[in-house]
C-alpha cells in the first residue's frame, strides 16, 4: 500500500499491527564466476593478463557482447562470417556465426562487469581469428593461414579448440608460430574413453595438449588421453550466456573449454614477461597433481594463482 510517512508511523504504533516497513526491492544474482575458473584459482591472483594478446583461432567472436567488447582487439577473417541470421549477425567479417569461438573467448577473458561471466584473464586483449564457417568446420589451409597471421601479428597465445588428423600444411604453420614465439594451446579431443587418441594439432609437440576434468577432479568421461597430454583443466558443466539473453544460460562440456582455461593462464604469464617456453615450463611446474595418470592429467591441473 502507499501511505505518507506520518501515516505509516502512526499505523506502526497500533497494537494490532506487527510492523510497518518500506516495500523495497531485491535483484537476482548475476553469474560472474564459473566454478571452473574458481577451481583453477584464477580469482585468487591480481594478475589478469593485461598486456597479453590472445588469439581465439575458431569460429569468430561475437563483436556485440557486453562482457567481451571491452577487450576485443583486432579480428582476422580467413573465413568471413556468412550466417546473418545467427545471433547478432555479421557486423564485422570475423563475427561468430556458430557460437563456439565466443564461448571460448568468454572463458579466456570475459571482463568483470557484472554481466555474463568472468574469464581467466579478464585484462587480456582477445583477437578473433575466424578460420571456421557456420558449420564449425574448416580446411587445413585456412587454419594454417590463421596461425601464420597470429605469428606475423606477434600475438602471445593461440587457443586451438579443434582437432582432426595429421596435416603437413598445418604442421608447417604450427612450427612457424612456435618459432615466432606464440604459445600454442590445444584441446586433446572428445573421443574418450581411449588410451592413446589425442587429436591434432594438440598431438604436435609444439602444442600444450589439454585434457578435461570434472567437478570431482576426475577425468571427464569424454576426454581423450595419451602421452601428449601436458595439462588438465575443467571441461564440464561450463555455463554460457545464450545468444538470446532472454534464453538465459546453457551448460556445455568439452575439452575445448579445458583448453581455453589454459590459454587464459598462459596469457597471464606472457603479460608478465615470460617467453613462450618460459610460460609453458611455469604452467607445468605449478600444476596441481590430481593423482591421475600422466596420460590423463600430464603434469596436473592448471593452477593460475600458483603460476602467477
Amino acid at each position: 500500500m502507499r501511505a505518507p510517512k506520518r501515516a505509516a508511523t502512526t499505523l506502526g504504533k497500533r497494537a494490532d499491527v506487527r510492523y510497518v516497513e518500506e516495500n523495497g526491492r531485491m535483484e537476482t544474482f548475476a553469474q560472474t564466476l564459473q566454478w571452473s575458473v574458481d577451481r583453477v584459482d584464477a580469482d585468487r591472483t591480481s594478475a589478469d593478463g593485461t598486456g597479453a594478446d590472445i588469439a581465439i583461432v575458431d569460429t569468430g567472436i561475437d563483436s556485440d557482447r557486453s562482457d567481451l567488447e571491452q577487450n576485443l582487439g583486432e579480428g582476422v577473417a580467413v573465413v568471413p562470417c556468412s550466417d546473418e541470421s545467427y545471433c547478432n549477425g555479421c557486423k564485422v567479417p570475423w563475427d561468430d556465426d556458430s557460437g563456439h569461438g565466443t564461448q571460448l573467448a568468454t572463458l579466456v577473458g570475459a571482463v568483470d562487469n557484472y554481466e555474463g561471466t568472468v574469464g581467466v584473464a579478464p585484462g587480456a586483449t582477445l583477437h578473433a581469428v575466424k578460420v571456421f564457417g557456420a558449420d564449425g568446420s574448416g580446411s587445413y589451409s585456412d587454419i594454417a593461414a590463421g596461425l601464420e597471421t597470429v605469428a606475423d601479428k606477434g600475438w602471445d597465445v593461440a587457443n586451438m579448440s579443434f582437432g582432426g588428423s595429421y596435416s603437413s600444411t598445418l604442421y608447417d604453420a604450427i612450427r612457424y608460430a612456435d618459432d615466432e614465439g606464440v604459445t600454442l594451446v590445444g584441446a586433446v579431443g572428445n573421443s574418450g574413453s581411449c588410451t592413446d587418441c589425442v587429436s591434432y594439432p594438440a598431438k604436435f609437440g609444439e602444442v600444450i595438449a589439454v585434457s578435461a576434468t570434472n567437478r570431482n577432479d576426475s577425468l571427464a568421461y569424454f576426454s581423450a588421453t595419451g602421452p601428449e597430454v601436458e595439462l588438465a583443466a575443467p571441461g564440464t558443466d561450463i555455463y554460457f550466456e545464450s545468444c538470446d539473453a532472454s534464453d538465459g544460460y546453457q551448460s556445455l562440456s568439452g575439452t575445448s573449454y579445458a583448453a581455453a582455461h589454459v590459454s587464459g593462464g598462459a596469457g597471464i604469464l606472457r603479460a608478465q614477461g615470460y617467453t613462450s617456453d618460459g610460460a609453458r615450463t611455469r604452467l607445468r611446474d605449478t600444476a596441481e597433481d590430481l593423482g591421475l595418470s600422466s596420460n590423463e592429467q600430464g603434469y596436473g591441473l592448471l593452477d593460475v594463482a600458483a603460476a602467477a
